[in-house]
């Protein structure tokens, strides 16, 4: 079995398995999912939701988190941790909406990036699920870890990652591939304590294989 047949077993297996996977950030908006994302490195999506569900009562607009002192905001996302620096990131990328988007969260990979904090994996994040632009595989975690452990990449670095997978997952499998690869990773492919017996793609791990 090559790569691409390999990957094609896997996606089909955890679809199966996980019919309901999809996006566990919490949002209603662009603004809200840019925000959510955000606030989601080095924190649990979880962790997120119970922030954002009192944040976003409170800022609605781009206009809300600009005027606010920086304090106020970092305060106030506190609990996700890397605070301070999170807030700048969300004030600053909030003035650059106003001043060069007309308010609007970009629609473009291109723009997107021009957002401070904004990586190539929360661009993914915002385009795909606020837009339905596939334009890549958003790489988080559980994305590196799995796709590491079963033996798709070879690279540890989530860009690299990232085409790796883009060459190997069939591209209307984009969208759905990461949130598959979270859902059994937070379910049986864990970080520290792996459930590998119970796993159903044993079979095709190259980490279980080598150690069995």
């Amino acid at each position: 079995m090559d790569l691409k047949e390999k990957v094609k077993e896997i996606i089909r297996r955890l679809k199966e398995a996980y019919p309901e996977a999809r996006i566990a950030l919490h949002f209603e908006n662009p603004l809200q999912l840019l925000v959510a994302t955000i606030l989601s490195a080095q924190c649990t999506d979880e962790r997120v939701n119970q922030v954002t569900s009192y944040l976003f009562k409170k800022y609605r607009s781009p206009e809300d988190f600009v005027k606010v002192p920086l304090e106020e905001l970092a305060e106030d996302i506190k609990s996700t941790g890397f605070y301070q620096q999170k807030a700048k990131y969300i004030q600053e990328a909030c003035k650059i909406i106003l001043e060069k988007f007309g308010g609007e969260v970009p629609r473009t990979m291109e723009e997107l990036l021009e957002l401070p904090g904004v990586a190539r994996k929360t661009a993914n994040i915002v385009l795909s699920n606020a837009y339905g632009v596939v334009e890549g595989i958003p790489v988080d975690t559980h994305v590196s870890r799995l796709s590491q452990r079963l033996g798709l990449v070879s690279s540890k670095q989530a860009e690299k990652i990232e085409r790796e997978l883009m060459e190997l997952v069939p591209r209307e499998d984009w969208f759905i591939f990461p949130y598959l690869l979270q859902a059994h990773g937070r379910k049986i492919c864990q970080a520290k304590k792996p459930k590998c017996p119970e796993c159903l793609l044993k079979d095709l791990c190259d980490a279980y294989l080598s150690q069995n």
